[in-house]
């Protein structure tokens, strides 16, 4: 038989000595072969990512270390190279896709720095072969317009197109092996399936190897050769795919097959007030050109949408990547500039300045798409979600306030001893749910769900969809439900608007539209969904 390209033979992964040691990854086994690719699916917090990390030896070293086990490469440990020689094949043999790319890309440097940074070092390609490489790149990825988006910085791009930056850098050096740390988290149904196709393309051109980690199992069906199911640091079963998922053999395989968020959106009560309204809100940014920045037009990021939402109240938005989805968002919370009426609970809000803002912020939270950024890598989890509680309430006392720490991180589903961690004890699932928990001990009235479930897996995903209805029963809470995932969407929305570019091509009861969408593109968007096989096709894909 041909020998594997990689092969992991017992490997186990520590934190910590002593009583303090922390078994995260606990003697797996697994081979790659070449133009292979393998899938680790898993819940959040089973070593997916820790596994994905110790090939390459990016862990912090210490406290991370190696009980047991080796990494061989071509025949060769990567867990005995030093670090002159990793360097090597990191960015040129090996390349990774992390899960959050704002906080992997530099935010001093623009897109065209970055990229050509890896052709710099590894192939020492410049000047203009590299730009011309780079915009190849991009386009390769689905950026529209690569040569503009060259000068850009990563805030200055959406959350889909900041992932596809990163793509492009890792498929820069045409690796040997790519691992994919939830790739597509960040982007929408239709620019997934792009993204995967084009995986599947520079596969067969290159004969690339692929370790591909997901919670979602239907890209796994759809692009792997061989799945390893991980729980709790192991590898409880391997296989090939279409074994595993039609026959498994594990008793948590089948409960992660078996998990899907159930549609169950509650209906506003005809008399509930309304919460939240605009009419033809607008935020365009302008473009500025030349020595004097002279603006020569805008991007219309939201062109004249008018939302209504009611107590108790939960609306989906959806569409592509780069919409204004989560501008739309923002917008309405007053985190960012807009043009047109804003109403909150009754009140005008659209002029009023920063203070005169504060008395509603507790009403209105946020639960951000990317919850490492959001979370401040240098304060514990309590004090992260406290931090509201001594703004909008300094008279609380102490005891009071770790009571609705405790509270709220109970109702999230994660345990209350570990409020003294910090965001980087956590996966990200984990760190989701204490955004959440951030949101909610506030006890608003209203609350923009960013992608609150993009990087969950199943499991957890469809426990966060029960806990987000149980905390709008007993609270009565509205939603506004930002998402690219439609299956979640389905199952908690009452009703619905599509944005793209910026307008409503569609907007109605959930139901209906999901039943029989009257625009192209909310068809384009439902094939996508729910076959990925012909998403990114028609008009979508344009």
């Amino acid at each position: 038989m041909t020998k594997p390209l990689l092969s992991v033979r017992e490997l186990s992964v520590a934190f910590g000595q002593g009583e303090r040691k922390v078994l995260a990854v606990d003697r797996i086994s697994f081979d790659i072969g070449k133009g292979e690719t393998v899938a680790l699916v898993g819940e959040s917090g089973s070593g997916k990512s820790v596994t994905a990390l110790s090939i390459m030896k990016l862990l912090p070293y210490p406290p991370a270390h190696h009980p047991s086990g080796v990494v061989l490469f071509k025949g060769q440990d990567l867990l005995a190279m030093d670090e002159r020689r990793l360097r090597r094949v990191r960015g040129d043999d090996i390349t990774i896709v992390f899960q959050e790319p704002m906080t992997s890309l530099n935010p001093l440097h623009t897109i065209e720095k970055q990229i050509g940074e890896a052709l710099l070092l590894h192939r020492g390609i410049a000047g203009e072969a590299a730009r011309s490489r780079i915009i190849e790149l991009l386009g390769q990825v689905g950026i529209r317009d690569p040569e503009s988006r060259l000068s850009a910085y990563p805030h200055q791009l959406s959350g889909g197109q900041r992932q596809r930056v990163m793509i492009a850098m890792a498929l820069a050096n045409e690796p040997d092996l790519l691992i994919a740390d939830e790739p597509t988290t960040a982007l929408d149904v239709t620019v997934q399936a792009q993204i995967l196709k084009l995986l599947k393309e520079i596969q067969q051109r290159m004969g690339m190897s692929l370790l591909f980690i997901t919670h979602d199992l239907g890209i796994v069906r759809k692009l792997a050769d061989r799945v390893c199911v991980m729980s709790k640091g192991r590898i409880v079963e391997q296989g090939p795919v279409e074994r595993v998922y039609t026959k498994p053999e594990h008793p948590y395989t089948r409960q992660l097959l078996a998990a899907e968020p159930k549609p169950d959106p509650a209906p506003p009560r005809p008399d509930a007030p309304v919460v939240v309204e605009t009419d033809d809100l607008k935020v365009w940014f302008p473009i500025k050109r030349g020595v004097l920045r002279k603006v020569v037009g805008h991007i219309k990021a939201v062109d004249g949408v008018s939302v209504q939402l009611r107590k108790g109240e939960t609306l989906g938005v959806v569409g592509e990547s780069g919409s204004g989805k989560t501008t739309l968002g923002l917008a309405i919370l007053r985190l960012i500039s807009s043009d047109g009426p804003i109403v909150f609970l009754g009140e005008a809000i659209q002029s009023l300045k920063f203070k005169e803002m504060r008395p509603f912020r507790h009403d209105m939270q946020i639960v951000f798409q990317d919850p490492y950024g959001s979370l401040s890598p240098r304060m514990s989890i309590s004090d992260i979600i406290e931090e509201g509680l001594w703004v909008h309430h300094p008279s609380m006392s102490r005891a009071e306030r770790e009571q609705r720490v405790v509270g709220a991180l109970r109702d999230v589903g994660l345990d209350p001893d570990t409020r003294t961690r910090y965001p980087h004890e956590f996966s990200g699932g984990q760190r989701q749910r204490v955004a959440l928990a951030r949101a909610i001990v506030l006890e608003p009235t209203f609350v923009v769900l960013d992608e609150p479930t993009s990087a969950l897996d199943m499991l957890i995903q469809a426990q966060m969809v029960d806990l987000l209805r149980d905390l709008q029963k007993r609270r009565d809470l509205t939603y506004m439900f930002i998402s690219h995932d439609l299956r979640v969407v389905a199952a908690l929305a009452s009703r619905l608007i599509v944005l793209r570019n910026g307008k409503v091509v569609e907007e109605g009861a959930a139901a209906d539209l999901f039943k029989a969408p009257k625009s192209d593109y909310t068809r384009a968007l439902l094939a996508a969904a729910f076959d990925l096989e012909t998403a990114g096709e028609g008009v979508v894909a344009q």
